[in-house]
């Protein structure tokens, strides 16, 4: 069984965890999206799609798990780590590049390491592109755009 497949089994069972079946339904669709976002992203711009894939699945399940978003992100990192050196996944390297993107990843309006960017994408073209009928928020319209332009799509606001 691959790496990916590994983390996302123990990502299912930390989810399934949630009593709530429809944040528990959000939870999935928002981390296998990101996850699919950032492997696309990480392929077009020359970087490990896998890592940038386990990032993601991992990237929010801190809130998921304790309700909370409050400092999410790093809280978030600690989480993976843990989970990363229990799962014996990953070297000590890949555990850091992805603890990082995780990190940084609501950081929207700053630019940090390329593949900290990678992560920060995909959680905004999934936040923009799963539901059309919600606005882009402020703190993601640049960096939406940025990626509308660099996939050649048409804004939302172009449609």
């Amino acid at each position: 069984m691959s790496r990916l497949k590994q983390l996302r089994q123990y990502v299912d069972e930390e989810l399934e965890r949630m009593e709530n079946a429809g944040k528990r339904t959000g939870a999935i669709a928002h981390l296998y999206g990101v996850s699919l976002a950032a492997t696309m992203i990480a392929r077009k711009r020359g970087f490990d799609p896998e890592l940038c894939s386990m990032a993601a699945m991992l990237h929010d399940l801190h809130a998921y798990k304790t309700g909370s978003y409050d400092d999410h992100a790093h809280k978030g990192a600690d989480l993976a780590k843990k989970i990363l050196e229990e799962l014996k996944l990953t070297s000590e390297k890949e555990t850091e590049q992805i603890c990082s993107m995780i990190y940084h990843h609501d950081d929207k309006l700053v630019v940090d390491s390329p593949m900290d960017e990678v992560l920060k994408d995909a959680d905004v073209i999934h936040h923009c592109m799963n539901d059309l009928s919600k606005a882009v928020k402020d703190k993601e319209k640049k960096r939406f755009a940025a990626l509308c332009e660099e996939f050649g799509m048409m804004a939302q606001n172009d449609l």
